[in-house]
């Protein structure tokens, strides 16, 4: 009788176990799936970003040299404006997605902005680079932060 009770519990105590150990590999591979995919979304959002502040930044670049060449910069302001509102989407997906990212994000937006109204072509040159050199610090910064 004795031999049949512990039999039954150790039946029970084995069953247990295997549940146990398959719940845990399942809740494993659900994370590993579901931080695969956050990571694919945050990529995506800051390749998102960086094409239209690279767009952008070009698309000044012409209006603005159009503008201190005295040219009509009339379709190019309208280009500019459809470039600009661009990078609104990408910025927020970046920001929600990598909190840490959020600062250096609006920091190249805002060196891209900042190429309006340039005094000439040197600032214009200038601010361009500037604009470069803050979008490649958050390709850095995303590339470490993804990496991780």
């Amino acid at each position: 009788m004795w031999q049949s009770v512990i039999a039954i519990l150790g039946t029970l105590a084995g069953a247990s176990v295997t549940a146990w150990f398959q719940q845990r590999g399942q809740r494993a591979e659900r994370a590993a799936t579901a931080a695969a995919a956050h990571h694919q979304v945050a990529l995506d959002a800051v390749t998102d970003l960086i094409a239209a502040l690279a767009d952008h930044r070009r698309t000044m670049w012409l209006r603005e040299a159009a503008r201190l060449a005295g040219a009509d910069w009339t379709a190019l302001r309208a280009d500019s404006h459809a470039t600009r509102a661009a990078i609104t989407a990408p910025t927020v997906r970046v920001t929600v997605l990598l909190p840490a990212l959020a600062a250096t994000a609006q920091a190249a937006a805002d060196a891209t902005y900042a190429m309006r109204n340039a005094t000439d072509h040197t600032a214009l040159d200038a601010a361009r680079e500037e604009a470069i050199t803050a979008t490649d610090a958050l390709t850095h910064a995303a590339g470490q932060i993804l990496a991780a």
